[in-house]
């Protein structure tokens, strides 16, 4: 794998000045198992009640990390076995089948690159092999365009002249062939990327982006390519060479069918076919269906008013803000940012530009960290937040990243300043909220406390002696025991997927038919989690919590989403943006740092529109929002923007142009902003 996840000794103690017995070993299991090794360590000699970084340098060695697991009489007729917390980690980590214990282990752990291969995988004898100086592992870190000039070198290179004629016609035609793949890739804008580089690592737009070069190459015709979104995650520069290879599929005979929201596409399309005229059940109705001139005359069509000369402009902020106070984050270093200075307005709404793979997620990545380390401790991600409502929640939440990443590098940050002003730092991103149905909007949000409260202080409820838990469909007490309150069973089919159906006792309302019998204004518990956000707006608009949670929901575009909607359902951008509302209905916590990644990838110009409202209103509350994204009609509506590249990959990672939205559209060595210029109708060029 090139990376070991190895203990990290220096975070099994959180507080050295501490002795053992008031808790300096954080890396120990719960009360129980952390008392038992306290004792036992007393019975072993070891003073427990000295500062801890007192003890003789052996004993702390032994106590973190030995791998001895003595048996001592801790107490009459009871004997306990020591187990290292550096051991407790390893075994919990390896063996543990709860996620959240996985999760903790790994917090101890450091992701270190292998001492014995330095990262590059293989053993010396495979190493040995070399062309042109390179061994394979060089050679697989070069981008993609570096790698076709080493192709090209390494033909006419003294190690391939030395193999014999038959072997020499080999290489050349491999060469070839190598040659042509990654001219196809460097021609859709993928020629900054490393062969080596993990899939985990990259974004879904590199993802399908690099499906298509593998379809350009196939060289077959008469076949039926859809496409969903993708556009998504690329530079209005990386889109013309999307749409040329597109157009390059079609011009082979095939025909080319997207799914997409992106305006250059859509008008760059032969046909049109439009749904609408809303979302979820609001829509599914073809409102038109033809060539791409005719949607103009659509008036109930929201994607013909984006299309038009007079498309709405997005929404900017009440008042003009004043950019008075800094966060400087000075000497960035990590991926292919080497030394970058970056200056963001405190208080004030900020895009990071620039083409994919330029470093605008790193400089997300180094503000955050930098952030928290300021704060002196992690802040709570708004895809982490815990709802009480269910364990099960919490440990698929864990699940569903990844603990360690093999690709990751550590960033470093010289020197910071202006983020003693923020006391909250808050990451929303469009990763899945949950992985099963028991995780739904309802239950994420913290909305469906509310709705379960209302139902157990209804008369029935009393009656039956209920309370709130007796209305969750993650407790046995009010589940449908035969789904336990999925509202699904999975079906076992031979040498086929599994696959699910609606449970055949509750039919999907995951209750038992006791629970399902106590109403509220003639509606049941399941009835109410099928209700739209806007149906249960107005049906729960006596019930403030749930009311206020609900009002934010519309504000942002979910009005259409039904509250028990499961988890795997919800897009990406549904995600984020239930994540975010989870966060705006909070109190607030004073000057809040907000981070988004890509927030307007996947929505249409209108959801996109609703969002950018929710985040200028963060801004005008004096909070500071920070989002790396591509749309120009959210960039032309920031306050600031700081634009990498000039490319990607290694032609990236520096710092381009910084200013307002007017600033960059006249900076003609800014990609970004000639985009912006064009938009505005601006002419940079003489």
């Amino acid at each position: 794998m090139g990376r070991l996840l190895l203990v990290d000794q220096n975070k099994l103690v959180g507080d050295p000045s501490l002795s053992i017995d008031d808790g300096a070993i954080v890396a120990w299991p719960g009360a129980f198992g952390g008392k038992n090794n306290r004792r036992i360590l007393s019975v072993l000699g070891v003073d427990i009640n000295v500062p801890f970084e007192s003890l003789p340098t052996d004993t702390r060695e032994w106590v973190l990390t030995t791998d001895e697991q003595p048996t001592v009489r801790i107490v009459d007729r009871y004997n306990g076995t020591y187990m290292s917390p550096k051991r407790w980690v390893e075994h919990t980590f390896a063996d543990s089948p709860s996620a959240r214990m996985r999760a903790k282990a790994a917090s101890f752990m450091t992701d270190q690159l292998c001492p014995t291969c330095h990262g590059k995988r293989l053993n010396p004898e495979a190493l040995a092999v070399t062309i042109a100086g390179r061994d394979i592992a060089d050679a697989a870190r070069l981008p993609l365009a570096d790698l076709s000039s080493f192709l090209e070198d390494a033909r006419t290179h003294p190690d391939t002249d030395e193999l014999s004629v038959e072997r020499n016609q080999a290489a050349q035609a491999l060469i070839e062939v190598l040659q042509d793949h990654i001219a196809t890739m460097i021609d859709i804008g993928l020629g900054y990327l490393e062969t080596a580089r993990p899939t985990s690592t990259l974004s879904s737009g590199e993802l399908k982006r690099l499906h298509l070069a593998t379809q350009l190459r196939s060289g077959l015709f008469g076949v039926l390519y859809v496409l969903d979104e993708p556009s998504a995650g690329l530079h209005p520069s990386d889109l013309e060479l999307l749409l040329g290879a597109l157009k390059r599929l079609k011009d082979d005979g095939n025909t080319v069918f997207v799914v997409e929201h992106n305006a250059q596409i859509i008008r760059t399309a032969d046909w049109i076919v439009d749904l609408g005229p809303g979302a979820g059940r609001y829509g599914g109705r073809v409102l038109y269906n033809g060539p791409s001139d005719g949607l103009a005359d659509v008036e109930e069509s929201a994607t013909a008013r984006y299309l038009g000369p007079s498309a709405p402009q997005p929404p900017g902020p009440k008042t003009s803000r004043e950019l008075t106070d800094w966060i400087e984050l000075q000497g960035v270093t990590g991926h292919n940012l080497s030394g970058a200075d970056i200056r963001l307005p405190l208080g004030a709404f900020t895009a990071i530009s620039g083409v994919s793979g330029s470093g605008k997620t790193t400089v997300l990545t180094a503000l955050a960290d930098a952030a928290r380390a300021q704060l002196n401790s992690a802040d709570v991600k708004a895809d982490e937040e815990r709802n009480p409502d269910s364990v099960e929640i919490a440990e698929e939440l864990v699940n569903g990243a990844p603990v360690w990443d093999l690709g990751s590098e550590q960033l470093e940050t010289a020197s910071t300043t202006g983020l003693d002003a923020v006391d909250r730092v808050i990451e929303v991103d469009q990763r899945p909220i949950g992985r099963t149905s028991r995780s739904t909007l309802a239950t994420y949000t913290g909305l469906f406390d509310g709705v379960r409260k209302l139902f157990a202080a209804q008369p029935g409820a009393k009656e039956r002696g209920f309370g709130a838990g007796r209305f969750s469909f993650n407790q046995p007490e009010g589940r449908c025991p035969t789904c336990l309150g999925d509202g699904e069973v999975s079906i076992e089919l031979l040498f086929m997927p599994t696959e699910t159906a609606p449970c055949p006792d509750c039919h999907g309302k995951r209750y038992n038919p006791e629970t399902l019998e106590v109403t509220y204004r003639d509606h049941s518990i399941a009835d109410v989690l099928a209700m739209t956000v806007d149906e249960a707006a107005d049906f729960l608009s006596d019930v403030p919590k749930a009311s206020a949670i609900l009002t934010l929901l519309q504000n942002i575009g979910l009005g259409y989403v039904s509250l028990g909607q499961s988890a795997p359902t919800l897009s990406g951008g549904e995600a984020q943006r239930i994540k975010l509302v989870s966060e705006l209905h909070r109190s607030s916590r004073g000057h809040s740092l907000y981070i988004l990644d890509e927030p307007t990838t996947g929505l249409h110009p209108s959801d996109a529109d609703l969002l950018v409202a929710q985040l200028q209103l963060l801004a005008d509350a004096g909070n500071t929002v920070v989002i790396a994204d591509h749309d120009l009609r959210t960039l032309s509506v920031v306050d600031w923007i700081v634009d990498m590249g000039p490319g990607a990959g290694s032609a990236g990672g520096s710092v381009v142009a910084t200013g307002t939205p007017a600033d960059l559209a006249t900076r003609e060595d800014s990609r970004t902003g000639v985009y912006l210029a064009r938009r505005a109708q601006v002419s940079i060029r003489s």
